[in-house]
């Protein structure tokens, strides 16, 4: 019987910060577009999603195939459309039930970002993965979700040897000082300024 040459995992030359910040669309995107290079390469990845749970998110289906180069974890509310939306029965409706609002995060809310935190902390300091990237981070701090000096106390722990990406809006000064590459994000035109809702594999 034939023995299977084992591939060793390649080291990552130096892990940096990232942030991908601003208002336009297309933050995420190229964090995931990230994480699929990096696999390329034989890196792992693992992602964890601040405020999010929907499960009609197409890249969750995506990702499944690449497990476990990328993973992902969602900490955030659902929607209650869920599953007719993840079977194409419905579209997303943007009635916001699965978003939070400033100063008003419920305790479930500040539960799951704490969850979402002790996560990154046992990632970046696993050894196990390469890329490590806070999905929607920044906005749970505007939020009030997180704190400044929580999330400043996970980037300054980083090991040297894993690459953080951080996204969202409202990325605080303190967290682009301490970032080597910064990415914003601005948007000029989007497709709901002229009253097209979001689309299935487009937006979602």
């Amino acid at each position: 019987m034939k023995e299977e040459k084992i591939i060793k995992r390649p080291d990552l030359e130096k892990g940096l910060i990232q942030v991908y910040t601003g208002s336009g669309k297309g933050k995420t995107t190229a964090a995931l577009g990230l994480a699929l290079r990096a696999s390329g390469h034989g890196f792992k990845t693992f992602i964890v999603q601040f405020m999010k749970g929907n499960g009609y998110y197409g890249e969750l289906f995506a990702l499944q195939r690449l497990y476990p180069q990328i993973q992902i974890a969602q900490y955030g509310r659902n929607c209650p459309h869920d599953p007719m939306i993840r079977q194409g029965e419905m579209k997303c409706l943007g009635c916001m039930t699965c978003f939070v609002r400033k100063g008003e995060g419920t305790k479930q809310d500040l539960f799951m970002a704490q969850k979402a935190l002790e996560k990154t902390k046992a990632l970046l300091h696993s050894g196990e993965f390469d890329l490590v990237i806070l999905d929607e981070l920044s906005n749970a701090i505007y939020f009030e979700l997180v704190s400044l000096e929580e999330a400043l106390e996970v980037i300054e722990g980083k090991p040297d040897h894993v690459e953080l990406v951080i996204t969202g809006r409202n990325t605080p000064a303190e967290i682009i000082e301490k970032a080597h590459l910064v990415t914003e994000v601005n948007e000029v035109k989007h497709p709901y300024q002229i009253g097209v809702a979001s689309r299935r594999g487009i937006e979602y």
